[in-house]
């Protein structure tokens, strides 16, 4: 059995990291912690966990915390996280970082879209990036591993393969992406407060949101394609999901049964991620860790459209994923 800690058990991703370890055969949840001062029992930061886990969570002593866990799952927001992290991995402690703090390739893109100096400078750019699809041999031997953000997961699954087997054109690249409220998380924020945002569809970041980098940067380093996407996420009045619609130019000689058979042959053996002929909906994927994808043509331009469950393929699952990665277990175990 290995010992896992959950720093920042609060949320949304946690709540949905908790189902799943709590099942998983091969993990023993050890340790909880929050910043509240109460130190609440888990019955009451999450209902719908009563009686499943007899925990309080606590507040984080690194020592104390070490000393109960063999691996770590770290849910803080950026900066946070990597004080927290480097502590723990002095340890040797394992650790899964939900937050952005080591997706990127070089401080200097962090500090600008995050506008804070990093705490762990040495680490950015050496930490490997959590998607097993596309990064696996990185992750079995990984004491860090950086848990990818739930955008660029569902681009860069349909893009990279397509990129390495150059099909199709580096630019122009538009991302277009739809997401539910939970990707915001748990704290409350007046834009995300009911009456605001049901029954409208809204834009936000355009231009200025910090997966965009993230998606970039991940593609050249999968790829070796230096590229732009034009990224703009939209806010939609659902729960969870998210639905990425890409739009790109195919390479001469190359059609959408074609390319469908590209992605088919590369993902083959990947339990997670289905090909499909019909384009995919966020309900066929709710609850999930399976990302699906499909391709069709509008005129001039290709259309790949994927869609994965923002909670579980695009944090939780993915972060449960690497952890079996990690430790050598079957990747599907607890998750299937």
């Amino acid at each position: 059995m290995i010992r896992v800690g959950i720093v920042g058990a609060t949320g949304y991703t946690a709540l949905e990291l908790l189902k799943i370890l709590i099942r998983h055969p091969h993990v023993q949840i050890s340790c909880l912690t929050s910043r509240d001062a109460t130190e609440p029992s888990l019955d009451l930061v999450h209902p719908s966990l009563r009686g499943l886990l007899p925990l309080s969570l606590v507040n984080f002593d690194v020592d104390s915390f070490a000393n109960q866990v063999d691996c770590a799952f770290c849910c803080l927001p950026h900066a946070a996280s990597a004080e927290v992290v480097k502590e723990l991995v002095a340890r040797n402690i394992k650790v899964i970082d939900f937050s952005a703090d080591y997706r990127l390739n070089d401080i200097a893109t962090f500090e600008h879209w995050y506008q804070v100096q990093h705490p762990d400078p040495e680490r950015v750019g050496q930490v490997p990036y959590g998607i097993p699809e596309l990064f696996r041999p990185q992750l079995q031997q990984a004491e860090l591993i950086a848990n990818p953000g739930c955008f660029p997961s569902s681009v860069l699954l349909p893009l990279v393969p397509l990129l390495k087997a150059d099909a199709v054109e580096s630019s122009p690249i538009i991302v277009d992406s739809k997401t539910g409220i939970s990707g915001a998380g748990r704290k409350p924020a007046l834009k995300f407060h009911f009456p605001e945002c049901n029954e409208s569809v809204t834009a936000y970041g355009v231009g200025t949101h910090r997966h965009a980098p993230e998606i970039d940067q991940i593609i050249f380093r999968a790829t070796a394609a230096s590229i732009e996407t034009i990224f703009t996420p939209h806010l939609i009045p659902m729960d969870r999901g998210i639905l990425s619609t890409i739009y790109l130019r195919e390479k001469t000689g190359h059609t959408v049964s074609n390319l469908l058979k590209i992605l088919k042959e590369h993902y083959q053996d990947e339990p997670f991620i289905r090909i499909s002929d019909n384009l995919p909906t966020t309900k066929d994927v709710s609850g999930t860790n399976f990302c699906d994808i499909g391709i069709c043509q509008n005129r001039q331009m290709l259309v790949v459209v994927s869609a994965l469950d923002n909670l579980i393929k695009g944090a939780s699952g993915a972060a449960v994923q690497n952890f079996n990665v990690m430790f050598g277990f079957p990747e599907t175990t607890g998750l299937l």
